[in-house]
């Protein structure tokens, strides 16, 4: 059973993230839902994971998000961990288990695996909150990388997300390519 979380429906800049990971035994320790652990404590279990577990990263850029819409970036994100995982593994016949109200299941082309949603999943399944760190952390570094040719927004500290440093330089620089058009903020900056 591999777990399947995102990162990175919120921002206003950067790709959404999403991993799939298929847990060894024993579970490396640490494992739970990213956005309760401490920086050093994700990414220590991020070490253990990459190490020890079977894992795919999907990511899907601005421009598909733009396209898709956000929810459908997310769902193609998650086939894209499935379909890296699979290839790691070598095989195709996984089950997943989705943090999240819905599943890609009928709702995106590629995804072709048994699925099931679990609210609030990152914090009850282990598979899913290793998704949920590897995702987080995949994300973060790229935001912290993108954050070297666009210093002005923050991104090493607000990941992309709205903060006020980050609303502050985009009226005050206007969006970068890697701002997502169709989120409200960005679209209004356009307008002026």
């Amino acid at each position: 059973m591999a777990g399947v979380d995102e990162a990175g429906r919120g921002p206003l800049a950067g790709p959404v993230v999403a991993a799939a990971v298929l847990l060894c035994k024993p579970r490396p320790k640490g494992v739970g839902d990213s956005k309760k652990l401490t920086a050093k404590a994700r990414a220590e279990a991020e070490v253990a994971i990459r190490r020890r577990c079977a894992f795919g990263i999907g990511v899907v850029d601005v421009e598909a998000i733009d396209r898709l819409n956000i929810f459908g970036a997310t769902m193609l994100a998650m086939s894209l961990a499935m379909q890296n995982l699979c290839a790691v593994l070598r095989e195709d016949r996984l089950e997943a288990l989705i943090d999240g109200n819905l599943t890609p299941a009928g709702r995106c082309a590629e995804w072709r695996w048994p699925a099931r949603a679990i609210v609030g999943g990152d914090g009850k399944e282990a598979c899913i909150g290793a998704a949920s760190i590897i995702a987080k952390e995949y994300r973060d570094r790229m935001m912290a990388e993108a954050a070297r040719s666009h210093p002005h927004y923050g991104w090493e500290r607000n990941k992309g997300y709205g903060s006020k440093e980050h609303l502050e330089a985009l009226r005050t620089h206007g969006p970068t390519p890697l701002h997502r058009r169709s989120f409200a903020p960005v679209a209004q900056m356009e307008m002026f």
